[in-house]
């Protein structure tokens, strides 16, 4: 395959010579000094820029050591089944013990009790050394993911600047690679994270790294405004549906969808849907919820939403909501939708209020508001807000490269905190930014370039681990 490619490279650098004049009066001489014997010579200039066909070659060595480790991972993830299924049957058995020597203390002596504490003893140790295992699977998750974000950025690099077709053999092993963590990563999540949808938690505790996916389907920087991300409520056999909307202004004129991640990454679109004459939208901040997106338009100003089942459009005019005030560096932001584990929400600004973001929460039947939250947090000093679980969370820039989640308002108890959780960029401004419920990620739609974060939260109960099922 390197040789291929290796040829391939050099064919490259001989078509790319372009107008270059390889004959001179002082290339052409007589190489005899005279007579039949003369032959001409030519002196050809190969360009500067030849195709660097090592950063080729270490992707693919990258991508094969990141495809043994996560082969590795997933023969773990078995033995992990294993033992949780054991561990489980253990438990059964001493609860089962437990419970008849409290109906019937006296039929056991002394030895008894002792030997049920030495077996509990042992299932403790069993579980903290499988959890000790775990939390190194997940280390090596988030190394992978830096490794794969230094590969994106490599492939991106050489597939702009060069012959796309030269990358593209390496890029196909690369979305191999990506589904095989993703994979990994569904299953680790399906036995060791049992919480998603689950409220249980007093907020973010810290995020990961960005996850750098690629450029966007346009393969171009200037497409600088728009967004991506999963439904947050996805029909039936659409759970693993992808979409994109981008442009090179703030608005919304169309709408990509792709199947699954790697149609993304392989920006195979199965359908493609524009919006009609009037109905185009303003601003970035819309997101899909049951095959329905909604967003902002402008005439007249209101929330909209398409819902792509029926193609039927439907607005809502919110009064008191301001069509001047937005977020700090992104133009027309004055609706922003979020979705989260108890419904649809929209945050605004209004005048009366100050400029000071108010949180409303969408009855998805009736397109009507239930009920408002006034906050103090001055809209026009927030990059961008997200919902979960009934609870707002606010950003702002730092850096050049650092956000930070610094403020939070929770609907349920209208109680507001100023907090402090830092997170890094992959480039300097955002358009986008939105929790998926349905599998705890952060969307960042960032210069043109798709990220997300995975989340941790400060967990108030513990959850049962049930045996893993087995298929028959």
């Amino acid at each position: 395959m390197i040789g291929t490619l290796y040829f391939l490279a050099l064919l490259s650098s001989t078509v790319a010579w372009g107008p270059v004049d390889l004959w001179s009066e002082e290339s052409v001489r007589n190489e005899t000094g005279g007579g039949g014997g003369d032959r001409c010579t030519c002196d050809a200039f190969l360009p500067s820029s030849t195709f660097p066909i090592g950063d080729l070659v270490a992707v693919e060595q990258t991508v094969v050591e990141i495809s043994h480790k996560l082969e590795r991972e997933m023969g773990k993830l078995e033995d992990y089944e294993a033992k949780m299924t054991e561990y489980a049957e253990k438990i059964v058995k001493l609860t089962i013990e437990i419970e008849k020597m409290e109906k019937d203390p006296d039929a056991y002596n002394e030895d008894d009790f002792q030997n049920t504490k030495v077996e509990i003893k042992q299932v403790e140790a069993l579980i903290a050394e499988l959890q000790l295992s775990i939390n190194g699977s997940t280390t090596v998750f988030e190394s992978v993911r830096v490794e794969v974000t230094a590969v994106v950025a490599t492939l991106n690099r050489l597939e702009k600047t060069y012959d796309k077709n030269l990358v593209l053999v390496t890029r196909r092993e690369y979305v191999k690679v990506q589904l095989q963590l993703e994979e990994c990563e569904r299953r680790h999540q399906e036995l060791f994270n049992p919480n998603i949808g689950s409220c249980a938690h007093t907020g973010i505790s810290k995020l990961s790294q960005p996850i750098v996916s690629q450029l966007n389907a346009h393969l171009s920087t200037s497409y600088t405004f728009g967004g991506w991300g999963k439904d947050s409520k996805p029909l039936p056999d659409r759970e693993s549906m992808y979409w994109y909307s981008g442009a090179t202004t703030a608005g919304i004129s169309s709408i990509r969808f792709y199947t699954n991640y790697k149609n993304l990454i392989l920006r195979n679109a199965f359908q493609t849907t524009s919006l009609k004459s009037g109905w185009t939208g303003t601003g970035n901040n819309f997101i899909i919820r049951g095959n329905t997106l909604y967003y902002q338009i402008n005439r007249p100003f209101s929330v909209a939403k398409l819902n792509f089942t029926t193609m039927l459009y439907e607005s809502r005019v919110i009064p008191k909501a301001s069509s001047s005030i937005s977020y700090a560096n992104s133009p027309n932001q004055n609706f922003d939708f979020a979705a989260d584990e108890s419904g649809l929400w929209v945050t605004y600004a209004t005048v009366e209020s100050g400029g000071r973001m108010v949180i409303a929460k969408i009855n998805e039947a009736s397109f009507g508001l239930e009920e408002e939250w006034q906050t103090s947090v001055y809209k026009p000093g927030v990059n961008n807000a997200f919902m979960i679980c009934g609870v707002l969370y606010a950003t702002r820039s730092i850096d050049v490269h650092i956000e930070e989640i610094f403020y939070m308002y929770d609907t349920k108890t209208k109680q507001e905190t100023h907090i402090s959780i830092r997170f890094e960029r992959f480039r300097e401004k955002y358009s986008n930014l939105d929790y998926n419920p349905t599998d705890q990620k952060l969307y960042m739609y960032n210069d043109g370039y798709y990220l997300s974060y995975h989340l941790w939260f400060n967990h108030t109960a513990t959850t049962t681990v049930q045996p893993p099922h087995v298929v028959t």
